[in-house]
């Protein structure tokens, strides 16, 4: 059970860490990163998923993904641009042609991913 916990702390504060990148740093999503912190949080520590849950920057996405599985349109929209803009980026400056198919295969699902959840009315 430690191990476990100590996994899902590891994989939280490192998605936190992406995601908080991932404001000043255009082409890095920060949506996702978050979310999965959360999720992680819940499992690790209830204190970090608290300061998250409160958090003034968080606190309304996570409470709507919380509460309704969904987020904003703009929320949703932006997080589309950043995908892709990230994704781009790197299957253009990536020079295997395996690596790039890994990429563009990651991207159609994360896309996927992202339709499928519904949007709420910002």
């Amino acid at each position: 059970m430690v191990i476990k916990r100590g996994f899902y702390l590891l994989i939280g504060l490192s998605s936190l860490f992406l995601g908080l990148l991932g404001i000043a740093v255009p082409l890095l999503p920060t949506v996702p990163f978050i979310l999965l912190a959360a999720f992680c949080f819940a499992r690790s520590s209830s204190r970090l998923h608290d300061w998250l849950m409160t958090h003034p920057w968080f606190a309304d996405a996570l409470q709507n993904w919380h509460t309704e599985r969904a987020i904003r349109r703009g929320l949703k929209r932006k997080a589309y641009i950043a995908t892709c803009l990230s994704f781009s980026a790197s299957i253009i400056l990536v020079p295997l042609l395996w690596v790039k198919l890994m990429l563009l295969a990651m991207l159609t699902g994360l896309l996927l991913y992202l339709r499928q959840i519904p949007e709420l009315d910002d």
